[in-house]
């Protein structure tokens, strides 16, 4: 057969990424055997400068990783140069050689898509749902591809999330074991254009990581004040007088009054006893006066 669909993705990052999604970069790479690979992209050059790096590289679609705050990773889908093109934040990374997993699939050969039944129910992830098949599909009688399909990527929709998981195919059973690498993709925007434009589409349940830590934070703030003014109520009930209670006429009714003996004046003053600290040494100060009269007799 030849190969008629020439799909090339290009797959680099923006300086200052972790060793975590390096890892995922390059798992991404080993999975996507038409994929391409670039240097890193300057944090001061605009992103639409990516169209330019894709078509130097003779690519017409392209996943960036962007990190921001040596914390936060977005990713970015795209069809260079006309667009569409989608913004995500990546979540619950997790990636092949972190996960230690039990499959292990043919290096290069095609993989299944599979997709939820919510990409075919809502316009912006039927949107989305296209641009995965056109970045993540090996195309047929590509030269680096095996002419084999033994694992499934998987894209789930939960929680207004795209979860990510990649299975292999069992022969014996047609059962399914996963490999890996894994991610939770948040929606942010979808753009028009190619890393910009007008919005297509912005997710309202997404929020982001600094007001996330923002929310946190506060919490943790409200909790501490809480236990303040708990302590502070404390110290003002302790500090507070406590109020007598009057007496109660009805509380003596049923008590007798006892015997009263008569007091006995003792006139003599009663013998005092000697004190011993300790009556071994007394003991033996007694068996020397007696070893000492011995003696003299």
């Amino acid at each position: 057969g030849k190969w008629k669909n020439k799909e090339r993705v290009l797959i680099f990052s923006s300086r200052g990424i972790n060793f975590r999604t390096r890892h995922l970069m390059q798992d991404l790479r080993t999975l996507m055997p038409h994929s391409k690979a670039d240097t890193k992209m300057d944090r001061k050059d605009q992103l639409f400068v990516i169209n330019e790096v894709c078509e130097m590289k003779n690519c017409n679609k392209c996943i960036f990783f962007e990190a921001k705050k040596k914390q936060d990773l977005y990713m970015w889908l795209s069809n260079t140069p006309q667009g569409p093109s989608a913004k995500f934040l990546v979540q619950n990374v997790h990636t092949l050689a972190e996960l230690k997993m039990t499959g292990n699939c043919l290096r290069g050969s095609r993989p299944l898509l599979s997709f939820d039944p919510v990409f075919d129910k809502e316009p912006h992830y039927a949107l989305l749902k296209e641009l995965f098949i056109q970045i993540f599909s090996t195309p047929q009688y590509h030269p680096k591809s095996q002419p084999f399909v033994d694992h499934v990527f998987t894209f789930t929709v939960t929680d207004e999330r795209i979860w990510f998981r990649n299975y292999q195919i069992i022969e014996e059973d047609a059962s399914l074991v996963e490999i890996g690498p894994r991610f939770v993709l948040n929606l942010i925007k979808i753009f028009q254009g190619s890393f910009g434009g007008p919005t297509l589409y912005e997710n309202p349940h997404y929020q982001s990581p600094n007001m996330h830590r923002r929310l946190v934070r506060m919490s943790v703030a409200a909790k501490f004040r809480e236990k303040q003014h708990v302590k502070e109520v404390q110290k003002e009930k302790k500090k507070a007088s406590k109020v007598l209670v009057k007496e109660d006429p009805t509380e003596v009714v049923f008590e007798t009054p006892a015997e009263e003996k008569p007091v006995e004046i003792q006139l003599v003053k009663p013998e005092s006893k000697p004190i011993v600290k300790d009556k071994k040494k007394l003991r033996k100060i007694q068996r020397k006066k007696q070893k000492k009269l011995f003696r003299t007799e």
